[in-house]
């Protein structure tokens, strides 16, 4: 891991989002709550805090944090559900993983509760949004 002993603690937050595409009869079964597996909604939600949470497991080398706060927020379109994840700490190292890793297992998790009923739905466009904090400072995603 790389050493971030000497660096500031500062205040650090980072946004992701990631859509999962699927039939729009797949997304109206999640929206009537009708899913043989329960609420997709919201596991999905909490998967997404707690892969935010586990994310120094799941990738080598990366730093365990303490998170001060793990914010989901789930938008749909036609045939599609969009997670925005804000991921913030205090401390010496940004929060961009934690963020991208709860993007991605909460779109899993929704797949995998819908699987049963759409196998050809499609994760895509995870991407960082926002991050500021530290000395690299502020960053917008161009498509933001």
């Amino acid at each position: 891991m790389v050493d971030v002993a000497a660096k500031a603690e500062t205040r650090r937050v980072a946004r992701a989002s990631g859509t999962l595409r699927m039939r729009p009869a797949t997304l109206k079964v999640i929206l009537a709550g009708k899913s043989k597996k329960g609420d997709v909604l919201g596991v999905a939600r909490v998967a997404a805090i707690q892969g935010a949470k586990r994310t120094s497991e799941l990738i080598p080398l990366c730093h365990p944090l303490a998170l001060t706060r793990v914010g989901t927020e789930f938008s749909t379109g036609r045939s599609s559900v969009t997670l925005t994840v804000t991921v913030e700490t205090v401390g010496r190292t940004g929060v961009e993983m934690e963020a991208l890793a709860a993007v991605s297992i909460g779109l899993l998790t929704v797949y995998d509760m819908c699987k049963a009923i759409d196998r050809a739905m499609v994760i895509e466009d995870v991407k960082l949004l926002e991050k500021s904090g530290g000395k690299s400072g502020h960053f917008i995603h161009p498509e933001a």
